[in-house]
């Protein structure tokens, strides 16, 4: 299995990482701070970078290897996508692997922006969504959603109160008992680990959202800034799609 750094780390940028293997489908490292797509978040992109310090001479030359996406591989690995025609990291060699800082923070501000609309449509289930660089949606189980003025002052106001973001960890057990904190109808929480992620926003006595997700965010909702809602679509009888667009 692969190390997911990003988990425990969100905001490291680079780590050193042994290569597992490497072809064309991508690249296993033993480590990686490079998030694997998945529920509704891209994967990261950036670069493998390595020496040849540590191989025979002329077997690999230094190089660095553009990274396009990061999916997840076989036995809870993440393939590190290479760039058509890059260099491939030799089995066993000693690579830095760097993240597309920029837009991984863009990304991890998306996310947490997108649990903030959530907190705003109590109730309503989550049917579908799509986290973006420049622009993100969710798609609600709801007859009418609030209009967009409304919902655009709301999250950025949400946002200025700098709440702060964290974790915690229970059992498949507890939320079994507590399906009220599933708020997405479309993608389940992963299971079979025995243990679930909820992401908080705000006190843990009072938080402003509270869920399952395995996704990266910001620390603080600070971060996120302005934020507006740029459309609203009616996406059938009960499927409302709101897309949310950040400043900067």
């Amino acid at each position: 299995m692969t190390e997911m750094l990003f988990r425990t780390e969100p905001y490291a940028r680079e780590c050193t990482a042994r290569v597992v293997s490497a072809g064309p489908e991508g690249v296993v490292l033993d480590r990686t701070v490079f998030y694997a797509q998945g529920g509704g978040q891209p994967g990261d992109a950036g670069l493998l970078r390595w020496e040849g310090a540590e191989m025979p001479p002329g077997e690999m030359p230094p190089g660095e290897m553009p990274v396009t996406n990061a999916v997840k591989g076989e036995n809870g690995t993440v393939l590190h996508v290479p760039a058509a025609g890059a260099p491939l990291p030799a089995p066993g060699a000693e690579v830095t692997a760097v993240l597309d800082w920029e837009r991984r923070h863009r990304l991890m501000r998306m996310h947490t922006t997108l649990h903030l609309l959530c907190s705003l449509i109590p109730g309503a289930g989550v049917t579908g969504g799509q986290i973006g660089v420049e622009k993100s949606r969710l798609d609600f189980d709801l007859a009418e959603p609030p209009t967009k003025e409304w919902l655009s002052e709301r999250l950025t106001a949400l946002a200025a109160e700098d709440h702060a973001v964290g974790e915690r960890w229970i059992t498949e057990a507890e939320l079994d008992e507590n399906p009220n904190l599933v708020r997405t109808l479309s993608v389940k929480p992963p299971r079979g680990a025995g243990q679930v992620r909820l992401v908080r926003i705000g006190a843990e006595a009072a938080p402003v959202d509270l869920q399952p997700c395995g996704g990266t965010h910001v620390a603080r909702t600070g971060e996120i800034g302005a934020v507006t809602v740029a459309k609203l679509e009616n996406k059938g009888k009960q499927n409302r799609r709101v897309y949310v667009t950040l400043e900067g």
